[in-house]
């Protein structure tokens, strides 16, 4: 299993940080992918992945802090991404639910990161909450503009499943052969797990196998049956037992593909990977 969106450098792990990630390698994770939201997390995510060799780092800033981007602090995000660890550009996007940043400022700090990410031939990880509508367009646009085909040493880094992922999707059934259309993954996370989450196991059941991701978010958006409590990337596995269910298959094969899906498309190698030589 590999937990594709954790955020184990915020204050709530502070306390515990070794055991919560030994209890995630103990849990069978082969690789989590820590996902920067702002300048200082995203040095962070750099260096808790450079301590540890199953932890991986996403750069970008969130759309709550999008006021933030200057020329000064994308020269620290390119500097950063070109660390090896690096695997992808995020978490960028748009929230018009919070408002956390104003609309047209979030919208020119998620265009800047696009072409960043393009620059250096990276996926991108996509926060979208009420502005799907914008993050579509904008996604279609960098696309067209040649996000989706940039390639480094001869290859596209961003694999043969898409340019990225919409993670924690929340956009419902009926909006996602637009999301597959650009050639995006989907992510899911713990909300799966809610008794009153019908329409998002019915995406989960719906995802071409192929470009299904599982998540926690952690320390937010804990799953049944810790719901309530701090998150962690060992719950995971409630993603992945949730989604097994919703799709009539072994806990196994879910965990074990879209552990195949997320290595694929960030480029990464795990222990796991090595040993079966793929």
């Amino acid at each position: 299993m590999i937990d594709s969106h954790a955020h184990l450098d915020f204050p709530q792990f502070n306390a515990d940080r070794p055991a919560v990630i030994r209890r995630a390698r103990q849990a069978g994770l082969t690789a989590v992918v820590n996902v920067g939201t702002d300048l200082a997390s995203s040095r962070a995510a750099v260096a808790l992945a450079q301590e540890h060799d199953f932890i991986y780092a996403a750069v970008g800033v969130h759309p709550h802090d999008a006021k933030t981007v200057t020329p000064a602090v994308l020269a620290e995000l390119r500097a950063l991404a070109r660390q090896p660890k690096v695997v992808a550009i995020g978490e960028i996007g748009l929230d018009y639910y919070r408002d956390l940043s104003p609309r047209d400022v979030q919208r020119r700090a998620f265009e800047a990161q696009l072409a960043l990410a393009a620059e250096l031939g990276l996926p991108v990880i996509i926060h979208s909450r009420e502005a799907h509508d914008d993050v579509l367009a904008m996604l279609r646009r960098w696309k067209l503009e040649g996000g989706s085909w940039k390639v480094e040493g001869g290859e596209q880094r961003a694999g043969a499943q898409g340019i990225g992922v919409l993670h924690s999707y929340a956009a419902g059934p009926e909006r996602l052969d637009e999301v597959l259309a650009l050639g995006f993954s989907i992510g899911i996370s713990g909300p799966v797990t809610f008794a009153n989450a019908g329409r998002l196991r019915a995406v989960a059941a719906a995802v071409p196998l192929e470009r299904l991701l599982v998540e926690t978010d952690c320390p937010y958006l804990t799953p049944e049956p810790h719901r309530g409590q701090r998150n962690e990337p060992a719950y995971v596995r409630y993603v992945v037992e949730t989604v097994a269910r919703a799709r009539g298959a072994m806990m196994e094969e879910i965990g074990a593909t879209t552990a195949e899906n997320a290595q694929r498309l960030f480029g990464i190698r795990t222990t796991a990977t090595l040993r079966t030589g793929g």
